[in-house]
């Protein structure tokens, strides 16, 4: 079967996009999710039919795996980002954070939170983002290089040179406290 002719291909979307949407809804429990699903493992097909061998079996099941291993995908990225948001809202808040959901609790004990939050806000957008996605968001340089439709190495740089300037930035609040005061 050639996947890369259209007719054939348009054959096989018809026969098996039911199964493929149906896997993808089992694991998402969400009609658009599991058809944003199907978009992206039929687009994946045609744009590399010769991923598929039928010597390792049935077509139908290979394309309802693809669609389970890309569903199971998002319903993590949803867990992570569900955890992210609850993080940032505890960061936020005049409540003082969970010490075992924060990875810079100790950070956060000797610093007064309006300081922090100051010190983000002087940071440029990026590098912000990069570190509350990774100390707030719990999310690894890999996940925030994805999200943000980043190399990875630019997501790691973002990081270390946000960890830097943040790092200054605080000294700078720090002292200047300490001469208002």
């Amino acid at each position: 079967m050639d996947l890369s002719d259209p007719v054939t291909f348009g054959r096989v979307y018809d026969e098996h996009r039911r199964g493929v949407h149906a896997t993808a809804y089992r694991v998402l429990g969400s009609t658009a999710a599991a058809q944003d699903v199907v978009q992206d493992v039929f687009l994946r097909m045609w744009r590399n039919p010769s991923r598929y061998d039928a010597r390792r079996g049935e077509l139908g099941s290979y394309l309802r795996l693809m669609a389970r291993s890309r569903a199971v995908d998002l319903w993590r990225e949803g867990q992570a980002s569900g955890r992210a948001e609850d993080r940032l809202k505890g960061a936020v808040a005049h409540e003082p954070p969970r010490p075992d959901a924060q990875p810079d609790h100790l950070a956060l004990e000797s610093a007064d939170r309006t300081t922090v939050r100051a010190a983000l806000n002087r940071l440029p957008a990026a590098q912000r983002e990069a570190l509350v996605l990774a100390y707030w968001g719990g999310l690894t340089a890999d996940q925030i290089a994805e999200r943000s439709d980043i190399p990875l190495g630019t997501a790691k740089s973002r990081i270390r040179l946000g960890l830097a300037r943040l790092r200054t930035e605080l000294a700078s609040l720090r002292g200047a406290e300490a001469v208002a005061a």
